[in-house]
């Protein structure tokens, strides 16, 4: 059982989606308090708290007039009342380059080379999606390729960039394939399809 105050981190990536529609909806309040337009971009970081229902400690990237800003929010949920409140949201400073925490690479030591990362991070994800948009940029199939599943995903983060290693189920028409990808992502020109074969 969840001991009551303790701080933890959300269990299970079924808790992704809802962490984000918090996080959506935090942004969403915190601009009808302000009078504001923040744009929702994504959540750096989760932790919940068991109190009288369940307080979410937010870290949200989000957008303001085009700058890319960082938010520490709280909400707290009461599932079995349909309640659910914004009790803070606050500037945490600008988003810096990011670094291996961003990839979900937090197992703890930072030292170099490639390591495992989560499939359902939102930069794995990213990367994915901008490996498939190339494959099919490549290709000259009328069918457009779908993505079924990131089957394994490893990351290696440098200074000022990072690399995303990647085996994509894909499916296209009524076949399906496999795809290795390693993706590079530069902070200041975004993603690059570095390199892709496809799996027999």
């Amino acid at each position: 059982m969840a001991t009551l105050g303790g701080v933890r981190e959300p269990r299970g990536a079924e808790n992704s989606v809802v962490v984000e529609d918090l996080a959506r909806f935090a942004v969403q309040e915190h601009n009808k308090k302000e009078n504001a337009v923040l744009e929702f971009g994504r959540v750096v970081k989760a932790q919940e708290q068991v109190v009288a229902g369940t307080l979410h400690h937010l870290t949200i990237e989000a957008m303001d007039a085009g700058k890319e800003l960082l938010y520490e929010a709280k909400v707290l949920v009461k599932p079995w009342l349909n309640f659910k409140e914004l009790q803070e949201f606050k500037h945490a400073g600008d988003v810096p380059s990011f670094t291996s925490s961003d990839l979900g690479a937090w197992n703890g030591d930072h030292a170099p080379g490639w390591r495992e990362v989560h499939v359902h991070d939102p930069q794995v994800q990213d990367a994915a999606h901008h490996a498939l948009k190339t494959i099919q940029q490549r290709s000259n199939s009328l069918f457009p390729y779908e993505l079924r599943e990131i089957l394994h995903a490893k990351a290696e983060v440098m200074e000022d960039s990072a690399k995303f290693d990647m085996l994509l189920k894909v499916k296209r028409g009524e076949k399906e394939e496999k795809f290795k990808v390693e993706v590079h992502k530069n902070h200041e020109s975004g993603f690059h399809l570095y390199q892709m074969v496809l799996e027999e």
